[in-house]
């Protein structure tokens, strides 16, 4: 028998993301069935979900001999396919470790990491430099980038071919309502196709912005940070920057952007052995296909204008 909708909670954040789609929407009328079928499949013993999170119902949960998890139940998109792909090859090196993947429901049961609370959520942290813990997290990307395979895992040149062709279709419609430089638009097209073709390849996170750097304490005192919520690619490293050196902190509010970028970017850079010039032309080519998508998917002209104003910045930077 099918579970009504309200049976499962679902919190706010994944009703206004995903589930404000049309696809969306049907995927959570089928939600309860997913949760039980996880349920059922593992023994688990679930507790109420996190608040947090857009494309993904995830709550805490026991296994039936007690493992302490976490399960995700990820609406699909494109984007999440490889997701236990990359955690399989990361094996729990800078990743959560993958414990099972339901391929069917597109369901990870993952260890859980305690205490589990993001990068900016840290106290300790919080009371020093942001450079801090952008160091912290050019550690964790060095983790990620020692591993350089993986099976079904996309590569980074077809995704950024597609946002490349897509980013100068979007241009031509909305350059000029947005009042955008197309120069500056074209550049960060070009990057799309140029900055694959080099730099040191390795397994990239895609998305390693501070809500996916979780803390994770071993319970003999010592702290490692995990990420979690990747969209794997395989590719140039410096791709892997961007959300980083734009999130931590608020760079874009400060009196000099770019010289905060810069020196946020030297030390990322000097940790995980990134390259400037290639992490801030991908930030740049990035904040561009941000920018447009955002006008063209949300119809969020103030986003949008926010993203073109982080790319000049980045441009000065490059």
């Amino acid at each position: 028998m099918t579970a009504a909708p309200d049976a499962v909670p679902v919190p706010a954040a994944l009703r206004g993301g995903s589930g404000a789609t049309r696809d969306g929407a049907a995927w959570l009328t089928r939600l309860p069935d997913l949760v039980d079928r996880a349920r059922t499949r593992w023994g688990l013993r679930l507790e109420a979900p996190f608040p947090a999170g857009t494309t993904a119902w995830t709550a805490p949960a026991r296994t039936a001999d007690g493992t302490d998890a976490v399960v995700k139940i990820v609406c699909p998109h494109p984007e999440a396919a490889a997701e236990a792909a990359g955690l399989r090859a990361w094996a729990g090196r800078g990743a959560v470790d993958l414990l099972d993947h339901d391929a069917a429901t597109w369901t990870l049961l993952l260890r859980r990491a305690r205490p589990g609370h993001g990068l900016a959520a840290d106290r300790a942290l919080a009371e020093r430099r942001p450079a801090v813990r952008v160091d912290v997290a050019a550690e964790l990307l060095g983790r990620l980038h020692a591993v350089d395979r993986a099976e079904d895992v996309p590569e980074l040149a077809a995704l950024a071919a597609d946002q490349a062709a897509l980013l100068r279709e979007r241009a031509q419609r909305f350059a000029g309502p947005l009042g955008a430089d197309p120069g500056l638009l074209a550049d960060a097209a070009a990057l799309l196709d140029e900055l694959p073709r080099g730099g040191r390849r390795a397994l990239l996170h895609g998305d390693l912005n501070p809500g996916n750097v979780l803390a994770d304490d071993d319970g003999a005192g010592r702290r490692r940070w995990r990420a979690i919520d990747p969209k794997p690619v395989l590719g140039d490293t410096a791709f892997d920057a961007w959300p980083v050196l734009a999130q931590v902190g608020n760079p874009f509010a400060e009196e000099d952007p770019v010289g905060v970028l810069r020196a946020h970017a030297r030390v990322l850079c000097a940790t995980a052995g990134l390259e400037t010039d290639r992490v801030a032309a991908w930030a740049l080519a990035r904040s561009c296909e941000s920018a447009l998508w955002r006008a063209a998917e949300l119809g969020d002209r103030d986003a949008a204008l926010a993203d073109l104003a982080q790319a000049r910045a980045w441009a000065r930077l490059a």
